[in-house]
């Protein structure tokens, strides 16, 4: 399984709904009324999912065990764009920096913990026993992790105890809850604003660039200088989505760009093209970091607005499950469908693809919506139950 230094190429991350959210373009006077659901955003979210499930099927070498032949001799045209797939998670990043900041407006820290609780581990837990008994099943595509790491990977912790992953992807998981943690910390406990959002970002991109000089892996760990880049541009691409365009925000995420195209190129190229279908150009390289970038600043300035179709909503909520479950699960599927139904490579890439879209279907409607709903229920509950309790005793 990849770690986390070349993780970049494997995986994308969790991202919260494209809630609705109010235009601004009066400067920094945020305008009154409505807003709509930003439905753009959920398409870009499908959007990055299918890259990086295209990069997990066909755009890796050591995926030939499961086709049983080199996936660039099966794919001669599909294959070679599809090693660029892993870059999806630049796009998810810049997005979920933006959902972050605008789904947290006006709310407290403990709502903020609640909502993500709540948002991730119904659909993780599922995946988690799907993709262990289907490991028990046919251990010949993929070895089962040892019990003991099964259970700790139900924590999400796995990474920072040393743990084995039973999801590959679930890498970015970790990714997310650093950044979580961070803007929590610095942001929303005293209540997200414009300065305090803008702060944050300035102090990170400087923390994160002199940890690559630090020398000191828990500095490292903390300020991401490989993932904040991105996560700091989607901050402020949010901000001028709110209150308008101004040339402080533009800054940010001009820097953010400059320094995200380089971890990059850096983190992804290699010039023998090691464990892909060929080799990354650098090129390439930035202008899918560009964009990342320039689709969500797309989106900020209200030029996606056209895009209010409601199967994107549909699209962007299936968007977590089925990356959960694309990758290893998606392995077992093709080297059934292919190795032995039959099915020719084109078929059983597409019959992989709409299954595990229509099973992220099943996990949304059977298990996201239902337990998320009561497991934020519940806790919102007992935190008015507890605080209503202090308030007597004190």
């Amino acid at each position: 399984m990849p770690s986390t230094t070349t993780g970049a190429a494997t995986a994308a991350p969790v991202i919260p709904d494209a809630a609705a959210a109010p235009v601004a373009t009066d400067g920094r006077k945020r305008r009154e009324g409505g807003g709509s659901r930003l439905r753009a955003l959920d398409g870009l979210r499908i959007l990055a999912a299918l890259m990086v499930c295209l990069y997990h099927y066909i755009g890796k070498q050591d995926t030939s065990h499961v086709w049983g032949a080199d996936p660039a001799e099966l794919f001669p045209g599909l294959s070679r764009p599809a090693i660029y797939g892993c870059l999806g998670v630049q796009l998810f990043f810049v997005i979920s920096g933006f959902v972050i900041c605008m789904s947290t407006w006006g709310k407290s820290v403990g709502a903020f913990f609640r909502s993500r609780v709540a948002r991730l581990y119904p659909a993780y837990w599922v995946a988690i026993v799907l993709t262990t008994a289907a490991c028990v099943a046919a251990p010949s595509v993929i070895e089962p992790v040892r019990l003991d790491e099964v259970l700790v990977n139900f924590t999400m912790l796995q990474q920072p105890v040393g743990a084995h992953r039973v999801l590959g992807v679930c890498w970015t998981l970790w990714v997310e809850a650093r950044f979580y943690i961070l803007f929590a910390l610095f942001v929303v406990w005293k209540g997200v604003t414009y300065r305090r959002v803008v702060v944050f970002c300035c102090l990170w991109t400087v923390a994160a660039a002199v940890s690559t000089v630090a020398d000191n892996p828990l500095m490292t760990e903390i300020a991401m200088p490989d993932y904040a880049p991105f996560f700091i541009g989607g901050l402020a691409l949010y901000l001028i989505h709110r209150y308008g365009s101004d040339l402080l925000l533009w800054g940010i995420v001009a820097v953010s760009w400059l320094l995200g195209q380089h971890v990059a190129v850096d983190g992804l190229w290699s010039p023998h093209g090691t464990g892909l279908s060929g080799e990354r150009s650098p090129y390439v390289i930035m202008l899918v970091v560009a964009f990342a970038f320039a689709a969500v600043a797309a989106v900020a300035l209200g030029w996606l607005r056209w895009a209010d179709w409601r199967w994107l909503t549909v699209a962007g909520a299936l968007t977590y499950p089925f990356y959960l479950v694309h990758e290893h699960l998606g392995w077992f599927a093709i080297a059934g469908l292919h190795r032995h139904l039959g099915f020719t490579p084109r078929e059983t890439l597409l019959t992989s693809v709409v299954g595990f879209l229509l099973l992220a279907y099943a996990i949304h409607r059977l298990v996201e919506k239902p337990l998320g709903l009561r497991l934020k229920n519940t806790m919102t509950a007992q935190s008015a139950r507890i605080r209503m309790a202090m308030q007597t005793r004190a």
